[in-house]
């Protein structure tokens, strides 16, 4: 009777360890091939990347119908009127972007046209940022609350965005800023962000801290003087110089999303649809007139 009950005790031993076996087995098989979070792709800038005027948009307000929204989430947190130091400053970037950050996400920055203003009256100096790359300061006294602010360079605050946004794990692509509509004395050029500019600047603070870079604004320049100015100005923007129509953001957007895919084994590629984005606007008229084409904005070859 003894011997029966300890053969009894050894198979149930067995069939436990192979019980525990194969849920362990099954509990590592479900961990491998549980999908990943999806990730979030954080934009962040002015008014010319987030513009809710009528008659104007911002390349971020009509980018996403780029990206796969089954693969990834498109969040345009830019506001119009900020700087790379004003951004920060507000909070809007540890709100909007930092604490929401996980690893995985993307992050794409673009500012430069409301740096430069300079400390001339309280609201170009809220927000202007030094020149160039350097680790000099000044000390700004905001005349509204008699805080003392040290103003750092355009670079320098760059530097912050790639620099904190890759500490949380996310990757970091700097894009210089759209151009404008300035031409040169000819009016067969518009005139570039460089030398010694904002755009060569994101350059240099994208190189300085890993981050991935994006030349806008000379994808976009490239486009406009295939366009030519008579055509730019009034399909691109009609009203003043610096903020795009809903055509115009079009334009920047594809330049951004050709940007993007042009980087060494870009890491959003895979996010990306192929094609061309097309104007909403546009497209719904083609779809009441049949005479009436959908109007694509260029892509780079």
């Amino acid at each position: 009777m003894k011997q029966i009950t300890v053969k009894v005790s050894k198979f149930f031993i067995i069939c436990c360890t192979i019980t525990a076996l194969l849920l362990s087995l099954s509990a590592a098989m479900g961990q491998a091939t549980a999908p990943a979070a999806k990730p979030t792709l954080y934009i962040v800038g002015d008014s010319t990347v987030c513009n809710p005027n009528k008659g104007k948009a911002g390349w971020g307000d009509v980018i996403a119908p780029g990206f796969d929204s089954s693969k990834i989430t498109v969040k345009n947190v830019a506001i119009g009127g900020r700087s790379s130091r004003s951004y920060i400053e507000e909070g809007r970037w540890k709100q909007a972007v930092l604490d929401q950050l996980k690893p995985g996400d993307f992050v794409f920055v673009q500012f430069g046209h409301n740096d430069g203003g300079g400390f001339k009256d309280t609201k170009s100096a809220t927000r202007t940022s030094l020149r160039g790359m350097g680790d000099e300061t000044q000390d700004w006294v905001n005349p509204k609350t008699s805080q003392t602010i040290q103003v750092h360079s355009f670079g320098y605050y760059m530097k912050q965005y790639a620099r904190e946004a890759k500490a949380k794990g996310a990757t970091v692509v700097l894009l210089s800023l759209i151009p404008r509509n300035d031409w040169n004395k000819e009016g067969t050029a518009i005139v570039r962000a460089r030398p010694n500019g904002y755009a060569e600047w994101t350059e240099q603070a994208a190189k300085a801290e890993g981050a991935l870079f994006v030349d806008l604004n000379e994808i976009s320049a490239k486009k406009l003087d295939a366009i030519g100015k008579a055509n730019t100005t009034p399909k691109y923007f009609p009203e003043e110089h610096t903020h795009t129509s809903p055509l115009g953001a079009l334009l920047n957007a594809q330049s951004v999303l050709d940007g993007v895919k042009a980087l060494p084994k870009s890491p959003l590629a895979p996010y990306i649809l192929p094609g061309q984005l097309v104007a909403p606007a546009v497209q719904a008229t083609a779809a009441n007139d049949p005479n009436e084409q959908s109007e694509a904005v260029p892509m780079t070859n």
